[in-house]
């Protein structure tokens, strides 16, 4: 047995799991993820008296005092981070069992939470609310910015449902599908002074660039790509988002390289044309990821078939 175990098994025998009731879990809950006895009453809706009470008994039984007062509020001590992630995620799974295999999504009423940034964001969403609206119109969809390595985590404790990326974290514990598969195209103002019918590499090279850089900071695969030719470019402009950057590209004489399909629709919109690049940009495959726990809950299932029909459609591969 885990050490873990083994430390539930010692709490067992010395009477504080005995006393530990799914309420106290719950306020647990709470408490560490709101850092604050009013808004974890709030959340529990309880009294802010009530929830002091759970917090006084908890400390009792647990031994530590799991929360103290900082100049921000109220943080977890090392015990009370530790058990942050396996209450929640037991909590979760105990409402998953109690709820039954049974999912009809035509009568279900649920939030699912994922994490996605601007491009896929925009790219994936029409067509999921589309499917939720003919087949579950009860399920909601909550979409927070993409957290890169921290998505894994956020997985983990139960705070989002999945995650849809380039590049995900590897753990043991997550499990993931391709999406699809996405080329690159180049930008450029119509009228571009120095852009004819095609782009070569000198001009390339040449021009000042704009970079879609979502972490901030580092080199891209174009700039791996130059390397290896023994050349380099100037960035001139570094953006996180990826949907800022067309409209840029429209008023300036910055040039772009970026997703085909994200491209492909301002070029309808605004001033822009779309060049192939003169050098070899590799694709890249975009994945849906999520936790081993809800591998088999029929209503994850459901909401991953439902994205990656969603992700058909905007590729145009079905719907």
């Amino acid at each position: 047995m885990m050490g873990g175990g083994r430390a539930m098994l010692r709490g067992m025998a010395d009477g504080r799991m005995g006393a530990m009731n799914l309420n106290l879990l719950a306020a647990l809950d709470a408490l560490l993820a709101e850092g604050s006895v009013t808004r974890a009453a709030q959340r529990m809706g309880v009294t802010q008296s009530a929830m002091s009470h759970s917090l006084r008994q908890l400390r009792e039984l647990l031994g530590d005092p799991l929360l103290v007062r900082g100049p921000l509020g109220m943080t977890p001590t090392p015990r009370g981070e530790a058990l942050r992630e396996p209450v929640r995620r037991g909590l979760l799974e105990l409402s998953r069992a109690l709820a039954g295999r049974a999912f009809e999504p035509e009568k279900a009423t649920r939030t699912f939470t994922i994490s996605a940034g601007d491009f896929f964001t925009v790219l994936l969403l029409p067509p999921l609310l589309s499917i939720l609206q003919r087949e579950a119109p009860g399920i909601d969809v909550s979409v927070r910015p993409a957290a890169g390595a921290r998505d894994a985590d956020l997985m983990e404790a139960g705070e989002i449902d999945a995650a849809v990326a380039v590049v995900l974290p590897e753990r043991a514990t997550l499990r993931r599908t391709r999406l699809f598969t996405e080329g690159f195209a180049c930008v450029v103002r119509e009228g571009h002074p120095e852009v004819g019918e095609a782009l070569s590499l000198e001009a390339y090279v040449r021009l000042p660039h704009a970079l879609i850089s979502p972490g901030g900071s580092g080199p891209s695969f174009v700039d791996e790509a130059l390397a290896r030719l023994g050349k380099s470019r100037r960035i001139a402009l570094r953006v996180p988002y990826f949907l800022a950057a067309p409209p840029i590209i429209a008023r300036s004489d910055l040039l772009l390289t970026a997703p085909r399909r994200m491209v492909e629709p301002f070029a309808g919109s605004l001033p822009l044309r779309l060049l192939e690049p003169p050098l070899e940009t590799p694709s890249f495959s975009v994945h849906l990821a999520w936790h081993e726990r809800d591998d088999a809950d029929p209503a994850h299932q459901w909401l991953r078939r439902a994205i990656g029909r969603a992700a058909d459609a905007a590729t145009g591969r079905a719907e």
